[in-house]
């Protein structure tokens, strides 16, 4: 019996949510198609019903994936002042909390290395969602000028992503923790 099309349209869904969660987990290059699907609570068969590509897949659930960032993101700089908003983004995104969730954290923290060998469109897709995260982190600098907003944004995700991704690299729990916490004071100069 063949589903309708907005029961194909929410089994979509649900493989690139446990996509964006597995790929985030283990990594892109080692999440099989099998185990994806298994995580969907689905057969691998049922795959390319609904995708063409692996990297098709990857691409939309990097993009699902920003999502939460984005919503965590605004829910965390809503009732700050400019760089109050920076200083709680910090905390919360520099948190080892975040640290120790890979698998539903950041997806730059966690894939950055395998979206920058991933395809064109992939890479695209990653780019228009870094630049959402962007846009959203220099629209809430509202008292700075535009050029000045987006530079201090740029500065501030790429230090916060680049410490959560060593803080989880390194293999010295005191080591990690100061990397974040040294992060955290330097947004507060951003």
């Amino acid at each position: 019996m063949r589903k309708s099309k907005e029961e194909a349209a929410k089994t979509r869904q649900r493989i690139v949510k446990a996509a964006a969660t597995e790929f985030r987990r283990h990594g892109i290059s080692e999440t099989g198609l099998s185990e994806l699907m298994a995580a969907a609570g689905l057969t691998h068969g049922g795959f390319y019903r609904h995708f063409d590509s692996k990297e098709q897949l990857v691409a939309e659930a990097c993009a699902a994936a920003v999502e939460p960032e984005v919503d965590s993101f605004l829910a965390v700089c809503s009732q700050k002042c400019e760089q109050k908003a920076l200083e709680a983004l910090a905390a919360n995104y520099l948190s080892t909390k975040h640290r120790d969730d890979p698998s539903g954290g950041c997806p730059f923290a966690a894939l950055g290395s395998e979206l920058a060998r991933s395809d064109e469109h992939t890479r695209a897709t990653a780019t228009a969602s870094f630049t959402k995260l962007v846009d959203m982190v220099a629209a809430r600098l509202d008292k700075t000028k535009p050029e000045v907003a987006k530079q201090r944004a740029l500065v501030a995700l790429s230090l916060m992503i680049g410490a959560l991704t060593l803080s989880r690299i390194v293999n010295d729990p005191k080591l990690s923790a100061d990397i974040l916490r040294q992060a955290k004071k330097q947004i507060a100069t951003v």
